[in-house]
């Protein structure tokens, strides 16, 4: 027992030394101010990774009965077990309430991967959007990919446009699709390399959904910026991304048909770059309307946590020990 907590306490050391202190002041004054006291229950999970969980989303693709039965045997469970509206039966994910990681598969050329490992929040955006059957579909910021994987797992689109305008990113995305969509579905996707800002002016009016998965001040990796300089650069950049955001949603709102919608998230707590941008928008382009997806939020509360007193439009998922997923932000608009 002794020794088992002094690997604890060492390996707690570890772990506290690669927090990045500049960061961690940073968050604390903001989070404080916007979150009061639930900030510290959710800052004893975003510093301690140990106690962090990883969803596994199943590859309809490349199915293994086996994968299932080992899931199971390992303590897992189907999350999204309520009453949601939209949830496509081929949409299979195993969460567990103790931490831990199941094994990464390693990318094979021309063998497809069974299964995604990912933060659970990550598919209540995906859920948001309700992808349907034939729809032409734009995941406007995609990389690493998780989403645009999960979608093709809800439905057969149309017409699917990933898009990543980083490069290193870029082959990332392609990498990821490459493991998980089969050859005839892959025909269906186009990946590009576009300026999000400009894809509205150059494919006006061609979406029926479109997903914008901002590029964000990502909370949990932030935390562990590997070194003072990097964490001083994101931090004083961190001013400039609510801009960006605005720009990449009045972009994708350009891209989407009218009576078509769009679903907004991030993957921070920072409300600059959540509500407050979706309020920018909602106040400054007439031909949107905010969407309720309070009763998908009600729906899933059993696996998550989430920010009360926002709005029904929008979510908010908080970490916590044993639902340790978030923090994800999701906004649902359409436009008119």
């Amino acid at each position: 027992f002794h020794l088992s907590l002094k690997l604890e306490t060492e390996t707690k050391g570890k772990l506290q030394k690669q927090i990045c202190q500049v960061v961690l002041d940073h968050f604390e004054k903001q989070y404080t101010t916007e979150l009061g006291d639930t900030w510290a229950s959710i800052r004893d999970v975003l510093t301690y990774p140990l106690c962090w969980q990883y969803a596994v989303l199943l590859n309809k693709f490349s199915q293994s009965a086996e994968l299932e039965n080992t899931l199971r045997v390992k303590g897992y469970h189907p999350a999204f077990q309520g009453p949601l509206h939209y949830r496509p039966a081929s949409l299979n994910c195993y969460i567990r309430r103790t931490p831990g990681r199941f094994p990464a598969q390693k990318h094979q050329a021309g063998k497809l991967k069974e299964y995604y490992l990912l933060n659970a929040a990550s598919l209540l955006p995906v859920l948001a959007l309700e992808v349907k059957d034939g729809e032409d579909l734009l995941d406007l910021c995609a990389a690493p990919g998780g989403k645009s994987v999960a979608m093709l797992q809800c439905a057969y689109p149309g017409q699917f446009h990933c898009n990543e305008y980083d490069d290193l990113r870029s082959k990332w995305l392609k990498e990821t699709m490459e493991s998980f969509i089969p050859d005839p579905l892959i025909n269906l996707i186009t990946v590009s390399k576009l300026d999000g800002r400009q894809i509205g002016d150059l494919k006006p009016e061609l979406y029926d959904k479109v997903l914008v998965d901002a590029p964000c001040s990502n909370d949990r990796s932030w935390l562990f910026s590997s070194d003072i300089q990097q964490a001083m650069l994101r931090l004083t950049q961190r001013k400039e991304l609510s801009s960006l955001q605005f720009q990449l949603l009045r972009s994708a709102i350009k891209a989407l048909r009218p009576g078509g919608s769009l679903v907004y998230s991030t993957c921070t707590l920072s409300k600059a770059e959540n509500s407050d941008v979706i309020n920018l928008i909602l106040n400054s382009c007439s031909n949107v309307m905010p969407v309720d997806i309070s009763e998908m939020a009600k729906a899933v509360s059993q696996e998550f946590t989430f920010l009360s007193g926002t709005q029904q439009h929008e979510l908010l998922v908080l970490p916590e020990k044993g639902k340790a997923w978030g923090p994800m932000y999701v906004a649902k608009l359409k436009k008119i």
